[in-house]
């Protein structure tokens, strides 16, 4: 009777640990974000758990479910489609409602975008701030306007096809010189770092605008480049 949180990889298929490969075999039940995405990664690792799905839109009922099945013994797995269960999707819930049935939680750990961004940005790694993915429409300005005296280095997810609209309102906010790096397709084929600040980054999304999935480091407002 255990809820194993299970990171599992952001793209490269090898990028996960050997601990949560014998997880993902030896529990009765792995829940998914997406069960079809998911059972990419099981069945090139000849996994044959039996999945069931468990996204932004599971019901209440479908949370109930899962707490019951632990509760009468059975080991689940939370995975989400990619990283760690719980960073900018649905997880909390079922976490929370195992620990409200006194259902132990035991965490895997492993890949996460934000912390691989960090990792090859180059900026501060010693404090920083985690903020999700930016808001769509509202919320936006008052967002970049709190990074504006930030002293910690922020991490943020950002959608493609709102990138320039993005940097733009950031250039407005936080000046055209405040460093930012601009992290895509992490530990995929074309995984890329753009460093630099935010007017030669949006000059850049302006002459050809940036694909794939996305993360935005800010830097601290008075860091400055060293070499």
């Amino acid at each position: 009777m255990s809820l194993y949180v299970v990171a599992t990889p952001i793209g490269n298929l090898e990028d996960i640990t050997m601990r949560a490969l014998r997880i993902l075999k030896e529990v009765d039940l792995i829940a998914a974000e997406d069960t079809r995405h998911s059972h990419i990664l099981l069945h090139h690792y000849g996994i044959t758990t039996h999945t069931t799905s468990f996204h932004s839109h599971s019901s209440d009922a479908k949370t109930n479910a899962l707490v019951e099945e632990m509760k009468a013994g059975k080991s689940v797995a939370l995975i989400t489609d990619a990283g760690t269960p719980g960073i900018s999707d649905p997880a909390w819930t079922l976490i929370q409602g195992a620990l409200n049935a006194d259902i132990p939680v035991i965490p895997v750990p492993g890949p996460a975008a934000f912390l691989a961004a960090l990792m090859g940005s180059g900026l501060p790694m010693n404090e920083f701030l985690y903020l999700g993915f930016i808001p769509a429409k509202k919320g936006r300005q008052t967002l970049f306007e709190s990074l504006l005296d930030e002293e910690r280095t922020v991490v943020l997810y950002e959608s493609p096809h709102r990138l320039t609209k993005t940097l733009m309102q950031m250039e407005a906010i936080l000046g055209p010189d405040r460093r930012i790096v601009l992290a895509r397709e992490l530990t995929k084929i074309h995984e890329n770092f753009h460093r630099g600040t935010l007017a030669s980054l949006l000059a850049q999304a302006k002459k050809q605008p940036f694909k794939g999935e996305m993360v935005l480091i800010v830097s601290p407002k008075d860091f400055v480049w060293e070499g």
